[in-house]
């Protein structure tokens, strides 16, 4: 049995610059961080002594003989691509539901492929693995996914990432005074809306409109610079980073028609009527999860506010995916 545990993430900005489309002709960059809410992945090979040779459990239950009959994408693409031919039993468990804008379907794919490494007896670096899941993601599977997801999954960490036109990234620890860093995750809730949706219909209509938006997309790029220059100034304010988050929020809602919605407008302006100085969705948008940027004397009202929806707490992780549990016994045999 081998168990591997991968972060989920919180992204703060930048968003949108992370589509390939997009940074292969401008450069991207993204600034946040990996969250202590982890996706597990289990992998083991499959006993011949079922009907059938595949066992794939998630929010469905999958059954099958041929890696080509498994419904789950993610899955049936990485089990084809790597070429795998012994029968395998796959189970996901996550502490927070998917499709929610935290990543979590790069957290699989990251998980998925840690996992199936370590089944070999090989061993990932994080380059490589972020760098695999993208491929797999977007070319493979054929997603409308960007690129920074699947590196805050492997890498873990609050970072700054820059994509580069050559199709590489380059990952940059966010280098904070700690009594200010401890501020600016205190400062920071986290809600769920309530509604659920898919990532990849949401980003397509962004990407479409990537080129009538030039100019959006190069001020959410530059928020990452400011954001910094925030983040690592002595005297600056942090609500600066909640203004930053409104005005950053603002532009991506005008990237596509489909990132925003009445009722997420309603949660948002109440919390902004309470308190919040500024917050966005989190992922492609349609739903999900809530990042608000409240200072601390203002979080009881907000809190009160938004009491309808449950508020997680959430730390760093520094250590990206990991394999949890390497319990390889009986693999020689197969």
């Amino acid at each position: 049995m081998i168990i591997s545990r991968t972060p989920f993430r919180v992204s703060l900005f930048g968003g949108g610059t992370d589509y390939p489309k997009w940074y292969l002709q401008h450069g991207g960059a993204a600034l946040g961080f990996a969250i202590n809410k982890y996706c597990y992945i289990s992998i083991r090979p499959l006993p011949p002594f079922f009907e059938y040779r595949h066992r794939i459990v998630y929010s469905k239950v999958e059954n099958v003989n041929e890696i080509g009959e498994i419904q789950h994408p993610a899955v049936r693409g990485v089990l084809m691509d790597k070429g795998i031919n012994i029968g395998v039993e796959i189970h996901h468990d996550g502490d927070l539901p998917a499709r929610s804008g935290l990543g979590s379907s790069s957290s699989f794919t990251v998980g998925l492929l840690n996992a199936l490494a370590a089944l070999k007896g090989q061993m990932i670096d994080k380059k490589p693995l972020a760098r695999e899941a993208i491929r797999i993601e977007q070319q493979v599977i054929k997603e409308h996914v960007g690129s920074q997801d699947q590196v805050w999954a492997a890498y873990g960490g609050l970072n700054r990432i820059d994509f580069l036109k050559n199709g590489e990234f380059d990952v940059q620890p966010a280098i904070i005074a700690p009594d200010r860093r401890e501020r600016l995750l205190g400062s920071l809730q986290l809600y769920f809306t309530g509604f659920s949706r898919f990532a990849s219909d949401i980003a397509k209509k962004q990407i479409d409109n990537i080129d009538k938006r030039q100019k959006h997309l190069t001020t959410m790029k530059a928020a990452v610079d400011e954001a910094l220059a925030v983040l690592q100034s002595k005297n600056r304010p942090l609500r600066e980073i909640g203004e930053l988050l409104h005005e950053s929020w603002r532009l991506k809602r005008e990237l596509a028609d489909n990132v925003t919605t009445p009722e997420i407008d309603d949660i948002y302006d109440a919390a902004r009527d309470a308190g919040a100085v500024g917050g966005k969705l989190l992922g492609a948008g349609g739903g999900g999860f809530m990042v608000l940027f409240v200072e601390p004397d203002e979080q009881p009202a907000v809190n009160e506010r938004l009491k309808k929806l449950v508020r997680v707490g959430f730390g760093v992780d520094e250590v990206g995916s990991k394999i949890v549990v390497y319990e390889p016994a009986g693999l020689e045999n197969r």
